[in-house]
């Protein structure tokens, strides 16, 4: 059985070592807070005009600024920065997080191509940080998916202790 981490590489097309990358530089003192927050808005802004109803409706239940902050807070923190996310709102746990929502290969997929427009209009972002952080997001989507798939293969399959009853 495959691991997590080897399902999002496979789908992914993203080796670890290059997902990992971002952790070879401070990604934040580099950046800086501002572009950040830059990235999130500009991201989010995409995000809640989706001409896609149903990727809209993903995000339907959360307020914009909540997302954003969320969003900023976790890539600073992965990123080199203070743990902001974490004093707020405790351990990241992604998959966990992420359990509510249909994160499927086509959310993922939109979610990728909003993100890189995003970071494509974030100007303060250089081209070797573009893809750094690029390979991350897309690998990490991927993690997120083959959690989704694997919430919903437990929640089809009873454990043994049910099977009895």
């Amino acid at each position: 059985m495959q691991s997590l981490q080897q399902k999002a590489t496979e789908w992914s097309g993203v080796a670890t070592d290059d997902a990992f990358a971002i952790d070879e530089t401070n990604l934040f003192q580099k950046l800086g807070l501002q572009t950040f927050i830059r990235l999130s808005t500009n991201f989010y802004t995409r995000v809640y005009d989706d001409e896609e109803e149903w990727f809209r409706s993903i995000f339907a239940n959360s307020k914009k600024e909540d997302a954003i902050q969320n969003q900023y807070e976790f890539f600073i923190q992965r990123m080199g920065g203070p743990a902001l996310y974490s004093q707020r709102r405790g351990h990241p746990a992604l998959i966990g997080r992420h359990r509510p929502f249909p994160v499927t290969h086509q959310a993922a997929e939109r979610w990728l191509h909003h993100m890189q427009q995003a970071l494509d209009t974030t100007a303060e972002i250089d081209d070797d940080s573009k893809i750094k952080m690029m390979n991350f997001f897309r690998h990490t989507a991927y993690f997120l998916v083959a959690g989704d798939e694997l919430k919903n293969q437990n929640q089809q399959v009873p454990c043994k202790h049910a099977a009895g009853r």
